[in-house]
């Protein structure tokens, strides 16, 4: 007998690592501005008391953000924790630590000199370790892919184990696992082949639970959403867990930018998330209504209006809604700090003014609503810019906090995928959801 699916519970981690930013993709290939990129990194309390921080893990509301001056890292929050209503942060010592537990095949070494292909492991100025490569032609084996997987599994583990904790549910009772993050893991034969979620699986004591790993760049979070919540109806699982962790390669990725405004790195973070989909009874979370999901069509081509039409239109007609119906649309929302800096404008702002537009075209809404649609049914970027992180995710503890206290209805979140960056298609993806409560 099938079941709508309900989401039980989430939980979302930040990681402070600067001295891994040099390790990002980009900071990587510019070795030559490490000093500066060295000297603009923040301190563990810096990192905790940044206000879209604590957003993220649940101290503050996203809508606080409007109110507060900008630019938020000069605005502190006074009294911060790093302990969250939706997770916590953790520092860089407890993330090398995290790093050493997950390592099954000793790649990590704390003492010796560090040998040809291996990467040193900073604390500040000190060498406190490295990883060592595990094959000598293999690319996808070389030490700095290896940490790259590393951390995403360590990522993801700190994640599902504070859902774990906060909810104390029994591990052994999870049967799925779906993994959503930004690295795909395997060898030089099959460079994406692997499993995350397996392993993170393992690590969690999911001895009952199968896992697989879903992958459509940032947009593969609602995708998996989409995925459990059909494995649940169908009845074909009971309880699954979708899981991600931390992108390595994206720390520093917008450093330029930072450092040209005279700001500190804020990319500094790996972010981990763990959501918990049971069949619905009513009253164990808002539910997933798989009969409107939001997809796109390769019909739709790339066009932003066929776009958002496929997301947004087609599930709300699908529900016999308007948008004035839902009441807070989550799409991307990169915290603007860290990308305005780098020519890439206010992320969130820019979606939901192409919302407002949306809902014109469709006769809901008035152009002079377009400045205010933010703030009226959607929020300010607090997400750091771990791709499938900031693709709506976060906003999800939020929304299952209002939701249960019945100040929240109905919500929809979205997240678009950037295929072309794999050069084999010049396509979008995308997907939405829609929960009631």
């Amino acid at each position: 007998m099938s079941s709508r699916a309900a989401i039980v519970a989430t939980s979302v981690v930040l990681d402070h690592v600067p001295d891994l930013v040099r390790y990002g993709s980009k900071p990587r290939r510019e070795t030559a501005r490490w000093f500066e990129i060295d000297t603009s990194l923040r301190t563990y309390e810096d990192a905790v008391t940044y206000p879209p921080n604590q957003v993220v893990i649940g101290n503050l509301r996203p809508e606080d953000l409007w109110d507060r001056e900008r630019p938020w890292w000069k605005q502190p929050v006074v009294d911060a924790s790093d302990e969250g209503m939706f997770g916590d942060i953790g520092s860089q010592a407890d993330f090398y630590a995290a790093l050493a537990d997950e390592d099954q095949f000793d790649l990590i070494h704390s003492d010796g000199a560090v040998p040809d292909g291996a990467l040193p492991l900073h604390d500040g100025d000190r060498e406190i370790g490295w990883i060592r490569a595990d094959h000598e032609d293999d690319p996808s084996l070389a030490a700095d892919v290896l940490l790259e997987n590393l951390a995403i599994k360590a990522s993801g583990v700190r994640a599902l184990r504070d859902l774990l904790r906060r909810t104390a549910i029994d591990p052994g009772t999870i049967t799925h696992a779906i993994g959503c993050g930004e690295e795909a893991v395997g060898d030089r034969y099959q460079r994406g082949g692997g499993n995350v979620a397996k392993a993170i699986a393992e690590a969690c004591d999911l001895t009952g639970a199968s896992a697989i790993d879903v992958k459509s760049f940032c947009a593969a979070p609602v995708h998996a959403l989409v995925v459990a919540a059909a494995l649940i109806e169908a009845g074909i699982e009971h309880r699954v867990v979708v899981v991600a962790g931390g992108s390595l390669a994206k720390l520093g990725m917008k450093f330029e930018g930072a450092l040209s405004a005279g700001y500190p790195i804020l990319e500094d973070m790996l972010a981990g998330i763990a959501i918990l989909m049971e069949p619905a009874d009513g009253s164990n979370g808002p539910v997933v209504r798989a009969d409107a999901i939001g997809r796109v069509p390769v019909g739709a081509g790339a066009a932003p209006q066929a776009q958002l039409t496929a997301l947004v239109g087609d599930p709300l007609d699908a529900l016999g809604i308007a948008m004035s119906d839902v009441g807070i649309y989550a799409t991307e929302i990169h915290n603007p700090e860290i990308t305005e800096p780098q020519g890439g404008g206010d992320v969130a702002d820019r979606n939901y003014r192409m919302l407002a537009g949306l809902g014109v075209v469709r006769g809901e809404l008035d152009k002079s609503d377009i400045p205010t649609f933010a703030r009226d049914r959607g929020m300010p970027g607090f997400a750091p810019t771990q791709g499938h992180i900031a693709s709506a995710v976060p906003w999800l503890p939020h929304a299952l906090t209002r939701m249960a206290a019945g100040d929240l209805h109905r919500t929809m979140l979205m997240a678009k995928g950037s295929l072309f960056l794999g050069r084999l298609t010049r396509l979008w993806d995308g997907a939405s959801v829609v929960l009631e409560a």
